[in-house]
């Protein structure tokens, strides 16, 4: 098998593609040949050191594939099945990778191997901040930033199949067209106008029900102050850098807001919980209110590049490996 390792954190070229020795599943493991692997922020994370690891590690949360063995304790699952899986063990990015049967999903037949891959974290991401964390309706106006990225690409239909109206923001005026067939009521190029003053306008300057907010320190202040009262910001990535602290007594003189800074493991803890919120994500596939736009294709020798693309923002839609 051929898998990337990090010893040191750092830039795309500390992650090394090496060949090792094929293990073999026990227990209740599950050996996959993957078809396909998902590339997120939380890995550039992790290689950075900004979300630390015991070093030396692999990395990648996310894969599609075909079960090759599996240990004498697995009873879900049979060689020959197609599965996925979002919650880890890192090593997704590899050839092959031992899952736990607790954290392995089948794949419906209707949904193909890239499809899986690039958008599953994604998916169930979108699920649980608008169904978990808030539960988005008809009467919502809501903010979700990087409308043209993989998390809100997914969101911003989903969203709309929700009833809501749906500002997005983007950071170039090639991404509007893409947010806007995503599901985008209205698309924000935030490099060149200010999407608070957009919200305040769009909403009679009531401001949004919720900010669902992932690039961090460059839009968190503007994303509070775009919310009505008693109005609620999700932050849930970095991809501008860290914010800064909040003094707490701003949110009260801005309105009573709320906010928090969740992650999805927190929310698929149980095997019950990751079963439903996958299962919400493949019925939003099936029935055609999202559909995942595999944009950017690397292979595992070129996984530097898939990262540098992302860090830089010059991905739409989804980003997947290859094998």
């Amino acid at each position: 098998m051929k898998k990337i390792i990090l010893n040191n954190f750092g830039d795309e070229q500390e992650m090394k593609l090496i060949d090792g020795e094929q293990q073999k599943p026990i227990d209740n493991q599950v050996l996959i040949k993957h078809m396909a692997i998902g590339v997120n922020f939380i890995d550039i994370y992790q290689r950075t050191g900004l979300y630390p690891l015991n070093l030396p590690s692999r990395l990648g949360l996310e894969a599609s594939g075909v079960v090759e063995a599996v240990g004498d304790k697995v009873e879900e699952f049979k060689k020959g099945d197609r599965v996925c899986y979002c919650n880890g063990p890192l090593g997704a990015y590899a050839t092959h990778n031992i899952v736990p049967e607790n954290l392995l999903l089948h794949l419906p037949d209707e949904i193909e191997f890239e499809t899986v891959a690039s958008s599953l974290l994604k998916g169930v991401t979108a699920y649980f901040l608008m169904h978990d964390i808030y539960k988005v309706g008809k009467e919502d106006t809501i903010i979700f930033h990087a409308a043209a990225g993989g998390v809100g690409s997914i969101a911003s239909g989903w969203a709309k199949s929700l009833g809501a109206t749906v500002i997005g923001t983007v950071g170039s005026d090639e991404k509007i067209d893409y947010a806007k067939s995503n599901g985008c009521d209205h698309v924000v190029n935030i490099s060149k106008e200010s999407f608070k003053d957009a919200a305040l306008k769009i909403t009679d300057n009531e401001g949004v029900s919720v900010v669902y907010d992932s690039i961090g320190k460059d839009t968190l202040i503007d994303s509070m102050d775009s919310l009505r009262k008693r109005g609620l910001l999700v932050s849930f990535g970095n991809a501008s850098g860290v914010p800064d602290p909040i003094n707490i007594l701003d949110l009260m003189k801005k309105g009573s807001l709320f906010i928090t800074r969740p992650t999805l493991f927190d929310y698929v803890k149980t095997r019950e919980q990751l079963i439903n919120a996958s299962e919400k994500y493949f019925d939003v596939l099936k029935s055609g209110h999202v559909q995942i736009d595999v944009q950017q294709k690397f292979t595992l020798e070129e996984v530097g590049k898939a990262h540098a693309a992302m860090s830089n923002r010059k991905t739409v839609g989804t980003t997947v490996l290859v094998p």
